[in-house]
């Protein structure tokens, strides 16, 4: 991967999960992170996890680069726009924006048609998928074109051909992170004009904290939880998916993935990245060739 070292970046949503891992493979590529989320260490979201922007940012720091963890909640315009405005004095550029905010795992209702869904805790869904990845790029994206050779990475779960061919077992969710592939899509579209890239990224089955905690495991014990899930032995780290994004980032010719979406084990691929065990896990195409045919467990030939 090339350094980058002198870039700035923005991991909106980076309290946990894929933002956390991201953050930090940005940081260990030696880029200044912003990293932005609800929860802090004196303000808890209405997740009520643990986790804090500001241990994001210090593992960040510990990873060679500069964190700086900034309170924001995305779909308060005038938060995104202060937001925006300190990166700006601070630093007078942008050169890549991660839109990781989420925020919906306990609104999900799987298997359960809309008609019998609760239409608060979807409609909210949709406000934390969508609204909040289309409010940071209003205020993101004049400052990041500025650049000439800027980064979008709108993070989703699923490929857009997967998602194309499936139902992602509940109306809200299929409606979330579809609707984020195709922003990617739009995003490539108004930024070309401006030499920029907007990209779609999926990781794999990923082992954030919510699910270790799921499964009663931690990182270090993980494959005990195959004996619950055996399909979880195709599971990956949110730093796999990080070293996709700064990969990304440090190409010269990022471009060329311009409206597109990829996933964590597609990149590994190309760019020749591993994961921190040094396995290159493909997910997406063990779901669909393994798990989804209803095959047993096995992930040779996939990591």
């Amino acid at each position: 991967m090339n350094s980058l070292e002198g870039k700035v970046a923005l991991v909106a949503g980076a309290t946990r999960g894929a933002g956390r891992g991201i953050a930090v493979e940005l940081g260990a590529a030696g880029a200044v992170v912003y990293v932005t989320g609800r929860t802090t260490r004196e303000q808890a979201s209405e997740y009520g996890r643990p986790e804090t922007i500001e241990e994001t940012a210090e593992l960040v720091n510990r990873a060679g680069g500069k964190g700086i963890p900034v309170r924001t909640d995305h779909l308060d315009p005038e938060q995104v726009r202060s937001l925006m405005n300190r990166i700006e004095a601070e630093q007078g550029q942008l050169d890549v924006l991660v839109n990781d905010i989420w925020g919906g795992e306990h609104l999900i209702e799987w298997n359960i048609p809309v008609w019998e869904q609760s239409l608060e805790k979807g409609f909210r869904m949709l406000r934390l998928a969508i609204d909040t990845h289309l409010i940071t790029n209003h205020f993101a994206l004049p400052l990041l074109i500025r650049s000439g050779k800027g980064l979008v990475v709108e993070m989703t779960d699923g490929t857009a051909a997967y998602n194309d061919r499936n139902y992602r077992l509940s109306m809200f969710y299929d409606l979330a992170k579809t609707s984020v592939l195709r922003m990617a899509k739009s995003l490539a579209h108004e930024l070309r004009p401006h030499g920029c890239t907007a990209v779609a990224v999926t990781p794999g089955w990923m082992r954030s904290e919510i699910m270790l905690d799921h499964y009663g495991v931690r990182e270090e014990n993980w494959r005990d939880a195959l004996e619950k899930e055996p399909h979880f032995i195709i599971s990956e780290t949110p730093r796999f998916v990080g070293r996709a994004v700064a990969a990304l980032a440090g190409d010269p010719e990022a471009g060329r993935w311009n409206g597109c979406s990829v996933s964590s084990g597609e990149l590994a691929k190309v760019y020749g990245f591993c994961d921190v065990d040094g396995s290159r896990p493909d997910a997406w195409r063990y779901i669909e060739e393994v798990q989804d045919k209803g095959k047993p467990a096995d992930a040779a030939g996939y990591r």
